[in-house]
This record gives C-alpha cells, sequence and structure tokens, in this order.
C-alpha cells in the first residue's frame, strides 16, 4: 500500500482558538460551552464544561480534533460538540478524503514530535505550525481498516490497563484500610492530647544559627519533594545555611512536614526529616513542622496524619480562595490524636512498615505494567503509520 508525505495543512483546516472577554464568560449554561485548554481533556473524548460563554471568537464543531496549544503542546481529544475555544486550544477539521479516527491516531502517534526535539517542549505552538506539521497520508479504504486494528488493539490495551489500575488501587486501599484499623480500633492503655501538646509546632530557626556557621551546610528540600507514600523527603539539595535562614522554615532530624497550603492532603504532601546534612534541613515557608515530644514517636505521627481519617477532616476546615486554600492553624493545634505507650507505638510502626514493604512491591509490579502498556501503545501506534501492520488483526495480550 502506498503511503505519501504530505503538510497537515493541506488535508485539514486549523482553526486557532481565541478566548472572549471575560465579562461574556458564565457558569450558568447560557451561550457556547467555552474551554480554554486541556484542563477537562479526558483519554478520547473532551469532559464536561465549567464555563460558557455567550460572545463566540473562534468555534470548533463537533468532531473536530482538539489540541492543546500551549504548554502541555500536543495532547489532543475529540470536540463532542459545538464549542468556542480559547488560545490555548486549537482545532483541526479534515476537508478532503480523511477517516477523523486516523488523523486523531496520527496525532497521538507524532505527540512526543509535536511536544518538541529530546524531551524539550515548546511553549507554544501556532496555527502555522500546526499545518506544516508532516502528515503520512494513505488511502481512505486503507485508513478505515487501520482504524479497525487500532480501536481493536487499544479496546484491549485500556481494559488490561484499567485491572492493573484496579490492582493497584486495591493495594493503597489495604493500606488505607489497615491504618484506619489501627487508628481507631484502640485497645487498652490509649491515651488522648493534642497535637499542640504534644509536639512542638513550627520549631525557632534560631537553633539553626546556634548549631552552625554560616558557610555549614544544611540539606534543602523544595515544596514538590516529598514522594507518593514515602516517609523520606528527597534531600539531594544541600544549600549553606547562610543562604536559607530567610524566609524557609528550619526542621531538623525526626520532624514530620506536612504542606499547609493546597494540595497539602494530597499524595506526596507529608514527609519525615531523616539524614539531614549536619541534622538540619530547610525548605517552603508553607511546610508546618511538627517536632514530637517525649510521648510521641515521629513514625508513629507520620502515619496517623497519613490515615485517610484525619486528611478528609483537614479538608472540610481549610479556609481561603479556590486553589490556595490554607491548613487551619486551629485544626492543627487542637486536634486530638489517641496514642498508647511508646513501646506499643513502635511496636504497630514495625507492623504498618511491614505492611507498607508489601504494598510498595505490589504497587511497583502494577506501575511497570501500566507503563509496559502504555508503551505498547506507542510500539502500535509506530507501526500502524510505518505500515508495518498486516491485514489480520491478531489481538493484543492482556
Amino acid at each position: 500500500m502506498e503511503w505519501s508525505n504530505e503538510k497537515l495543512g493541506d488535508y485539514c483546516e486549523v482553526i486557532a482558538g481565541q478566548s472572549p472577554e471575560g465579562k461574556y464568560y458564565n457558569d450558568k449554561a447560557e451561550g457556547l460551552p467555552f474551554y480554554q485548554g486541556k484542563k477537562e481533556f479526558g483519554s478520547r473524548y473532551i469532559g464536561e464544561p465549567k464555563k460558557w460563554t455567550t460572545k463566540v471568537t473562534k468555534k470548533a464543531r463537533a468532531g473536530d480534533i482538539l489540541m492543546s496549544v500551549r504548554a502541555p503542546v500536543g495532547p489532543i481529544n475529540f470536540s463532542t460538540q459545538d464549542i468556542c475555544i480559547g488560545r490555548g486550544l486549537a482545532a483541526i477539521r479534515p476537508i478532503k478524503e480523511l477517516n477523523q479516527d486516523f488523523l486523531f491516531y496520527y496525532l497521538l502517534s507524532k505527540q512526543e514530535e509535536i511536544t518538541g526535539n529530546e524531551g524539550a517542549v515548546f511553549a507554544s505552538i501556532n496555527k502555522a505550525q500546526i499545518e506544516a506539521l508532516s502528515f503520512s497520508y494513505v488511502s481512505l479504504d486503507e485508513q478505515k481498516r487501520i482504524v479497525a486494528i487500532l480501536d481493536q488493539a487499544f479496546a484491549e490495551i485500556d481494559q488490561a490497563r484499567a485491572n492493573a489500575q484496579q490492582k493497584l488501587n486495591n493495594a493503597r486501599e489495604l493500606f488505607e484500610s489497615y491504618l484506619q484499623q489501627i487508628f481507631s480500633q484502640r485497645g487498652e492503655g490509649w491515651v488522648s492530647g493534642t497535637l499542640s501538646e504534644l509536639c512542638q509546632i513550627k520549631p525557632p530557626k534560631k537553633e539553626a544559627k546556634e548549631l552552625l556557621n554560616d558557610n555549614d551546610l544544611v540539606s534543602f528540600v523544595p515544596m514538590n519533594a516529598m514522594g507518593i507514600k514515602k516517609k523520606d523527603l528527597n534531600l539531594d539539595q544541600n544549600r549553606e545555611l547562610k543562604d536559607v535562614t530567610g524566609s524557609y522554615t528550619y526542621f531538623a532530624e525526626n520532624d514530620v512536614l506536612l504542606a499547609k497550603i493546597t494540595p497539602c492532603f494530597e499524595n506526596g504532601k507529608l514527609g519525615l526529616a531523616r539524614g539531614l546534612t549536619n541534622g538540619v534541613g530547610f525548605g517552603s515557608s508553607e511546610y508546618i513542622v511538627f517536632r514530637c515530644g517525649s510521648l510521641l514517636d515521629p513514625d508513629f505521627l507520620y502515619y496517623y496524619l497519613s490515615q485517610q481519617e484525619f486528611i478528609d477532616k483537614g479538608k472540610k476546615l481549610m479556609s481561603g480562595a479556590v486553589g490556595h486554600k490554607r491548613v487551619s492553624k486551629d485544626f492543627i493545634a487542637e486536634h486530638k490524636i489517641f496514642y498508647p505507650s511508646l513501646e506499643q507505638q513502635l511496636h504497630f510502626v514495625a507492623k504498618i512498615e511491614k505492611l507498607a514493604l508489601n504494598v510498595s512491591r505490589i504497587e511497583q509490579i502494577y506501575q511497570n505494567k501500566l507503563d509496559n502498556l502504555d508503551q505498547l501503545k506507542k510500539s502500535i501506534l509506530q507501526k500502524a503509520f510505518t505500515g508495518e501492520l498486516t491485514k489480520e488483526n491478531k489481538g493484543v495480550a492482556a
């Protein structure tokens, strides 16, 4: 089957988005749905609108392919209805004998190239650059055959991916359930106290100045440096003490850190300081630092703050503008926790960490499977547009 290399603009109309003035926006479903970028993108079809406009600048039709043209550049979705598109999107509409699904899969296969060479992501891409994209064209019958193969292959991959994702979720839910069981089914000898009674919250920075000289190295932790379900902070960065004693938060070995601004209660925003350079660390001033007193083990506190019940309560009491909400100081200071003796705390920590290790291994297995399935999709797409697919659809192993 003969393929020809053309320019995308020879076969498609490209409509660059343009945002109406803000005064025309509304959330009452008046006018056309308005999409500014890829925020509402799904796996294939764009999601329900959050905003509408009574003044339409640039319109995409149902069935048009929408491309994100501002960082990130390249992601695509189908429009499910007539919509108004803002500056973050472009609509791509076939104007010659071209199957829309074939075009969708082709653009999907070229997404990494569209986002830049050697991983360098463009900040934006314009109409002319989209029209100049290389496009491999084949007869309409062959397009339909390729689409049928890809539809079946992707359906099988998506099913396998859903199964792996469910098993990954099950492993995480098992860990959450075990945490809840430990902290809710308290036994004999458990007592209670508030966090402010049991911990020193946000220790003063002057301690670091008293311990070290200006040129001594200390650990520095950026705001995004805590990993999902990992206790240890990312301590790869060192700085001299004199460079971090301004507006940064000071912490020491065994302090527990919790981000206090959105998305503070999401995975990866809680950590335990271990292995600090010279025993001293600094991070964003948007961290809450807990230093346990003599009655509370830091690991026990870390896992207590990790449980869903604490997270849900904290989220309900957050205040501030959307996207910049903060944890309530009163909630943190006055929150009452129950705890057993230090010996029992260490016993529970050992059991939790044994399960955490097993769950982590299971998570890695299924995360690897998800990654492999994503790579399989890329491989099939590459074969589809280099003429390597056979006419027989042999399916995909689940």
